[in-house]
């Protein structure tokens, strides 16, 4: 068992939402590799062992520091189709998920694609900085794949989750419940379609038209009679670099998504209201954002993040020893249930996110590059330090992002005690908050939220934030969020078997 906390001299350190992920980037920086590479290699196995959260169909956003300082937010979120090709709700069902306490209808099927960024996001990682092959790079994700990764309790919770979608296709039952039952913890799960995908994806290695391969033609033609994508669409996808949005949150630089992106504004707007991480404060920070949010037009339009909300998600981050970092953010939506014919992997769902399509089904914007939640986030601290952190949990990103930012900036907390402070979140006027605090908060917060639930424990909802730091004498550390099954591996240690 690889502990979730890693501190001391190395080459770097990695924490994430896997074990196996987090190693096998671990094992990269022992190598040799940069930030970069690990995180590249980290991507790979998390599409592997996390697949209900992370997909080669996905996209994603990696915040980059080089270590020269220089800073830079790659947008390879899945992008609008040039035309609606299905009318209505063409190419598209709707699968009822159980959450225990609540239902909740899903929206998949072919026409919910949008463009994946995924291949483009790696793509884009490596020219920024990376040092070593594809091939090289996705070799231990690649052999995973065919030998097959044991189902952790954690991950076999999230496939029984959202099981209906996973088994809505013949595709999808034969992978992710071979035996007419969702794969149990323990299990192996083998993906040598995955496998193969990978190969031809790595083949390329930056060269020619990345578009150019069987993996994509059997995307657009996973998509020719009832999909919205086009073989256009899946070749002029494009990566984007944008300057981060940089506030200052105490003495320290904060590093953030920006827009188009919602998740980094909103972020922005609590955090400028706080001058100490106290749950009463937080809670009121993010009362009024909630407020300001439901009454933006024009200029604080940009704070509404209504055109998307991602849902299944994962978070990377890495620092090497020499200040580089990769915080990565990658994300599936919830999957639209199509596993791609031959190669393993489900495309995502966005453009049947409601939030999408508020005038009816279909009412998407054409050739547009989504907003969403996700915040990967780099933090410079006067003394030097560099925190690089992200988490996964839908519209509870921004919470959670905020914070552990202002444990971190404002209360000068160590990085795991900044992690697994008790949480809370508010949408509209309602509070959700984790009942670890002290009597006298929890009074206010009920007198100030009468709309409110108290959680016994820390739980995923309210996210799962992987952290790592190089102080500024250059020790490394790192947190994974137990909320999310975190796992955090500092650069020599052995991977765990998979």
């Amino acid at each position: 068992m690889i502990s979730p906390s890693g501190t001391g001299p190395g080459r770097g350190v990695v924490a994430a939402g896997h074990q196996l992920t987090a190693s096998t980037a671990a094992d990269v920086l022992a190598g040799g590799g940069n930030a970069f590479d690990a995180a590249i290699a980290a991507m790979a196995m998390a599409c592997i062992c996390e697949p209900v959260l992370a997909s080669v169909g996905g996209g994603g956003f990696a915040m980059t520091r080089q270590a020269s300082g220089e800073l830079s937010l790659i947008d390879f979120f899945p992008h609008t189709p040039r035309q609606q090709r299905q009318a209505g709700d063409g190419g598209t069902n709707v699968v009822t998920v159980n959450f225990g306490t609540a239902t909740q209808a899903f929206r998949i099927g072919p026409g919910t694609v949008a463009a994946p960024g995924f291949l483009a996001g790696v793509n884009a990682l490596h020219q920024a900085g990376a040092t070593r092959s594809l091939p090289e790079l996705w070799a231990p994700a690649i052999a995973a794949a065919r030998t097959g990764v044991n189902v952790t309790p954690f991950q076999h919770f999230l496939a029984t989750v959202v099981g209906p979608i996973l088994t809505s296709t013949d595709g999808g039952r034969a992978l992710f419940a071979p035996n007419g039952e969702i794969l149990p913890a323990g299990s192996r799960l083998t993906n040598t379609g995955l496998a193969d995908a990978l190969d031809i994806l790595a083949a390329a290695d930056g060269s020619g038209d990345p578009a150019d391969n069987d993996v994509m033609s059997a995307i657009v033609d996973a998509q020719r009679t009832e999909g919205n994508l086009t073989a256009e669409d899946v070749q002029h996808y494009e990566a984007v670099v944008r300057r981060p949005l940089t506030i200052k949150v105490g003495e320290s630089l904060v590093h953030l998504n920006p827009f188009p992106s919602a998740g980094g504004i909103l972020v922005e707007h609590s955090l400028s209201q706080l001058d100490v991480a106290h749950p009463v404060a937080i809670a009121e920070a993010f009362r009024q954002t909630a407020r300001d949010r439901a009454a933006a037009t024009d200029e604080l339009g940009r704070l509404d993040p209504s055109r998307l909300r991602a849902r299944g998600t994962t978070h990377v981050s890495v620092i090497d020893s020499t200040g580089t970092a990769c915080a990565v953010t990658i994300s599936n939506g919830s999957g639209n249930g199509d596993v791609v014919d031959g190669f393993g992997f489900m495309l995502n769902n966005i453009l049947g996110e409601d939030d999408l399509n508020p005038a009816g089904l279909g009412t998407w914007p054409a050739d547009s590059r989504l907003s969403s939640m996700m915040c990967p986030t780099v933090i410079e601290q006067p003394d030097g330090g560099v925190i690089a952190l992200g988490t996964g949990g839908s519209n509870r990103i921004r919470t959670a992002v905020a914070q552990v930012v202002a444990q971190l900036c404002l209360n000068d907390a160590e990085l795991a005690a900044a992690v697994d402070a008790p949480r809370l979140h508010v949408e509209g006027e309602h509070l959700d908050f984790e009942d670890l605090i002290d009597s006298t908060a929890r009074d206010q917060l009920k007198r100030s939220f009468p709309d409110h639930t108290a959680w016994p424990e820390r739980d995923l909802f309210y996210g799962g934030v992987h952290a790592v730091v190089r102080h500024g004498d250059g020790r490394l550390e790192g947190w994974g969020d137990s909320r999310r099954d975190g796992a955090c591996v500092p650069a020599g240690d052995q991977p765990t078997p998979p």
